[in-house]
């Protein structure tokens, strides 16, 4: 087990987030009125950065914001939680990201995402920074950057025996099996269907099972399905499949509960845990991100989980 704070690479995206909450979606052609619009800082990248550094990492950060008073905000921001930003390039003559929330009154979200700086992050941005790789222990990924940097980013990190996960989200129809090739690849199921084309009514728990070990088949060393209320399903190169628990909690919003998944993961895992142990403790974070309303703001800290999984064991 490792002693000392794990170290967490992330590469990724870093927006502000406009959110408003509203009694329900607007059907198309539907105008729906909200409450007011709230700013919070968000990205998935920016996000999983935040929650890993609250759940006893060391997290060092590769993205870029835009020269406007957003990534500014965002990047202060982020240095503040103690995360090291000295790889976060501010990007002339281009916007931050931004997204837009909407979050209804079961605390369900739908959001539509600008990306702005985020898609100037490119391989140059990964390789100029290689000697990151051997100084982290987990690499953090997701797919609100382009393809080919994720893609550059997988390959370094294999070359340097760095342990690579990725949540592929937003997901896509036209998924590259390269992309599939990292040690931990953990999707939420929506995200799993879209990446694998395989979606059923019925039979739920067959078609998990279906989904991951596809992604596993692609080339993923192991798979780990984010549920939401139905908990996570570990499954392994090696045929070992099993299901972890939820654990139970007032849902408020549930904008960033797979970004604090994502971190549990990783720290996790940084520290040595195995993937059961470790998708325990990622069930209990992304829970208590749905208590809280905003992305970053509701990331959990070590003690509040460790007290949600000894008050739930």
């Amino acid at each position: 087990m490792v002693t000392e704070p794990p170290r967490i690479l992330v590469i990724g995206s870093i927006n502000m987030d406009l959110v408003v909450r509203t009694p329900a979606m607007p059907a198309p052609g539907e105008t729906v009125l909200g409450s007011d619009v709230t700013t919070s800082p968000g990205g998935k990248g920016a996000n999983q950065a935040v929650a890993a550094q609250r759940l006893g990492g060391m997290v060092t950060m590769i993205a870029r914001v835009g020269d406007d008073a957003f990534g500014e905000t965002l990047k202060n921001g982020l240095a503040e939680e103690g995360i090291d930003v000295a790889y976060v390039t501010v990007t002339e003559s281009t916007p931050t990201g931004v997204a837009f929330i909407m979050v209804d009154r079961q605390g369900e979200n739908s959001i539509v995402v600008a990306s702005g700086a985020n898609h100037a992050v490119t391989p140059d941005d990964v390789y100029t920074h290689e000697q990151l790789f051997d100084e982290h222990d987990v690499l953090v990924l997701q797919l609100e950057l382009p393809c080919p940097t994720v893609r550059a980013a997988i390959d370094l990190a294999r070359r340097h025996g760095l342990k690579t996960l990725l949540d592929p989200a937003p997901a896509m129809k036209q998924f590259p099996d390269e992309l599939c090739c990292v040690d931990v690849i953990s999707p939420n199921v929506n995200e799993a269907e879209i990446l694998t084309g395989k979606k059923a009514v019925e039979e739920r728990d067959r078609i998990d099972k279906l989904v991951a070990s596809e992604l596993i088949q692609r080339g993923a060393k192991n798979a780990v399905l984010k549920l939401g209320s139905r908990g996570s399903l570990v499954v392994c190169a090696d045929g070992h499949m099993y299901r972890v628990p939820p654990y139970k909690v007032e849902v408020v919003d549930t904008t960033a509960a797979g970004d604090a998944f994502t971190a549990g993961l990783a720290v996790s895992l940084a520290q040595g845990r195995g993937l059961h142990e470790s998708a325990r403790l990622a069930n209990a974070a992304g829970s208590l991100a749905c208590t809280t309303l905003g992305a970053q703001s509701a990331m959990p800290t070590a003690y509040q989980v460790k007290m949600l999984m000894e008050d739930q064991p």
